[in-house]
């Protein structure tokens, strides 16, 4: 713990879930932690009262993602946010692209705007997030992509989601050799069927099938990527760059 005192980090979708689990890990380590949100403006609040309660700093920033001006939003408040609560220092030292949107469609079913909707949201804006934050990362900084099991898993239902997905894998890939000469590194994280807000994880029947998905037998915890994605941020993984790491629990194994 405190690995990352008097770091700076930025998780987008940070006000449940993976993100909520990722910001709180980060903080946990020591760093200042920017919780992003799009809608969300209480759930933020109490991931941010709760890091502070337990003795590390955050503040909340507000943006919808995959809209025109999205970034200069996103980064307009971070910046506020830094000014505020750290003496003045405006470099990010940490980006974790979180958010992102599910379809839940048909491939039959999926219409021009909804697949538009999963490009902006899931792959256009990390892209520019990134683009963005780079003006404020010094060298050495860290940049984790959250990506999906299901870009090596197959779920119809989720084809477009899963492209989107893939490109963000890519972001990572090419983004590596493009920042080695700067010693940032960037990686791609891939969690399996992780437990969140969905209503199908109160039913007990459906979580047993899921579990079985997993070499462990159980379904993830959020913590479980929170935990990979803190490696990742830390120097203690500066030889991994543009790297797939599989978060899925053995998922990809079976």
């Amino acid at each position: 713990m405190g690995n990352l005192t008097g770091k700076t980090a930025l998780v987008t979708g940070a006000s449940r879930g993976i993100g909520r689990a990722v910001a709180e890990r980060l903080a946990g380590d020591g760093a200042l932690v920017a919780v992003h949100y799009a809608t969300s403006a209480q759930a933020a609040a109490r991931v941010a009262s709760g890091i502070k309660e337990r003795g590390g700093s955050a503040f909340t920033v507000q943006a919808a993602l995959g809209v025109p001006g999205d970034v200069d939003t996103l980064f307009t408040g971070l910046e506020t946010g830094l000014k505020e609560h750290n003496d003045g220092r405006m470099e990010l030292d940490i980006l974790v692209n979180n958010a992102g949107i599910m379809g839940g469609s048909a491939p039959e079913e999926t219409t021009p705007e909804q697949f538009d909707r999963l490009v902006a949201v899931n792959a256009k804006a990390p892209f520019f997030v990134i683009q963005r934050a780079l003006r404020a990362m010094p060298d050495g900084g860290r940049i984790v992509n959250i990506s999906s099991g299901l870009t090596r898993f197959a779920n119809p239902q989720e084809i477009a989601y899963a492209m989107t997905k893939s490109a963000v894998e890519m972001l990572a890939l090419h983004y590596a050799k493009h920042l080695g000469p700067r010693g940032i590194t960037v990686n791609s994280v891939a969690p399996g069927i992780t437990r969140n807000s969905n209503p199908i994880f109160d039913q007990p029947q459906v979580v047993e099938q899921l579990a079985a998905l997993s070499v462990f037998n159980r379904v993830g915890e959020p913590s479980d990527v929170a935990d990979v994605v803190a490696f990742l941020a830390s120097d203690e993984a500066r030889w991994i760059t543009g790297a797939f790491i599989d978060s899925s629990g053995g998922t990809l194994a079976n």
